[in-house]
């Protein structure tokens, strides 16, 4: 198997991850509230736990979405930001990362 169709079978994995992470915490939002106001705060402080982790899994859906792109049109493997070559150390750490070592410290 080529290096990019392995990057691509990696993304597409972590992708179906998200998803079923995502559907999951969509359930557990769609609970209903148990009526006792202290088991209530609790249920909110936890809702409010899924809630910031689906907001992450929905940012690493989009920058997995864009790097499945770059593959089909060629970019993959190019920084965003300067055009140079990200190296394979570097993909095989952050598979999704459109940016190469330097311009992602710049980036951050």
């Amino acid at each position: 198997m080529t290096k990019l169709k392995e990057r691509r079978a990696t993304l597409l994995k972590r992708l179906s991850e998200l998803d079923s992470r995502f559907h999951a915490i969509e359930s557990q939002l769609d609970e209903p509230h148990s009526k006792d106001w202290e088991e209530s705060v609790v249920e909110r402080e936890g809702e409010e736990v899924l809630e910031s982790l689906g907001t992450a899994g929905q940012e690493e859906i989009r920058r997995i979405q864009a790097a499945l792109r770059r593959l089909r049109e060629g970019d993959y493997g190019i920084c965003a930001e300067c055009g140079g070559d990200i190296s394979e150390e570097r993909l095989d750490v952050l598979p999704a990362t459109p940016f190469c070592k330097i311009c992602a410290v710049n980036h951050d």
